[in-house]
């Protein structure tokens, strides 16, 4: 299969909108490392329908009248993979989980470090929020976009952030 893609400009630096047959299949940070996500090959096609939809939509949560996305999503991962991210879309607007509450909610109270991995690997950032999931303590954790990136975009949903 080869990968549809763009890049767009953002608030949070460029961003690289991959899509499939099937749906977005990835928003990669401008500094991703390219191990992280394999959506390989690759081409350009700037006219997209879904990608200028993702671009749309994407505007307007950095200019703040989008709260939810409406995009069709292709997953690109393990089962598991699949099941925490699925959880990352159930996190709403504005709001933060734990590692340890994604955990129960698929199932698995204590795979709180593999919905960790999970979460790092997420292909679909900002979409699937992973950048509502901090520590248990409220304190941030760690982001493929960056630490700037997330603290942008929680504030950007109105959250306080912990050092």
């Amino acid at each position: 299969m080869t990968y549809a893609y763009k890049v767009v400009a953002s608030p949070v630096g460029e961003l690289t909108l991959i899509a499939s047959d099937h749906g977005l299949a990835a928003i990669l940070w401008e500094n991703d490392d390219p191990a992280r996500v394999r959506l390989h090959p690759r081409v350009e096609a700037a006219d997209h329908p879904l990608l200028c939809e993702a671009e749309r939509q994407l505007a307007a949560y950095f200019d703040g009248t989008l709260q939810a996305f409406d995009l069709p999503l292709d997953f690109q991962g393990t089962d598991f993979q699949k099941r925490v991210w699925a959880a990352l879309l159930a996190i709403p607007f504005g709001e933060t989980r734990s590692y340890g509450d994604i955990a129960r909610a698929i199932g698995a109270p204590t795979a709180f470090r593999a919905v960790g991995a999970a979460n790092g690997r997420n292909p679909i950032s900002i979409v699937a929020p992973c950048h509502r999931v901090i520590g248990t303590n409220g304190a941030l954790t760690g982001f493929a976009g960056g630490m700037k990136a997330k603290e942008y975009l929680l504030r950007l949903e109105g959250l306080g952030v912990a050092a």
